[in-house]
Parts: C-alpha cells; sequence; structure tokens
C-alpha cells in the first residue's frame, strides 16, 4: 500500500507508482468520488472524448436512427413514470 502525508497548506503528493497507474501527467486532473463516510476513490480525467468513439458499439446490431432512440427513451420514460400505479375500478 502507497501512502502519502498533507502538507499544512493542504497538499499532497502523489506517489510516482501511483501517477504511472493512473496515468496522470503535468496538469492532468483527478476527482475525489464518495463512496461513503470517511470512504473516497480517487478517479483520474485522463482520457479524452475521442476515447470513448465505438465504445457503445454492438457487432451485428444495426444502428438506430435518431427518430427510433427518441421512441425508445420515449417509451422507457412512460413505464418508469407508471411504476407503482395500479389500475383501480
Amino acid at each position: 500500500m502507497t501512502a502519502a502525508t498533507m502538507t499544512s497548506k493542504g497538499q499532497i503528493t502523489v506517489p510516482r507508482d501511483v501517477r504511472e497507474d493512473l496515468g496522470l501527467v503535468p496538469g492532468s486532473k483527478v476527482m475525489f468520488v464518495k463512496l461513503g463516510p470517511r470512504d473516497y476513490r480517487i478517479v483520474a480525467r485522463t482520457g479524452r472524448i475521442e476515447d470513448l468513439f465505438g465504445i457503445l458499439h454492438r457487432p451485428g446490431q444495426p444502428p438506430l436512427t435518431i427518430e427510433e432512440m427518441n421512441e425508445a427513451i420515449a417509451e422507457a420514460a412512460a413505464e418508469s413514470g407508471m411504476r407503482g400505479v395500479r389500475d383501480e375500478p
């Protein structure tokens, strides 16, 4: 386990092995995500928007049109809005 010490100004130097594992370089951004009381996760924001290209691709499934996507979203929204609603006579 790697540890670091906070300075009186609230600064911490990220240890080299952690920087390398997270792909951090000078100017990199990190997020502190709260998981619970006294429990956080450090997440590197090193990616580029271009890195997301193709992540939703499903081989063999034809692409949807914008109209088909909007219809699917509307149907799901309508279904979720009906959860807990009973038909009464």
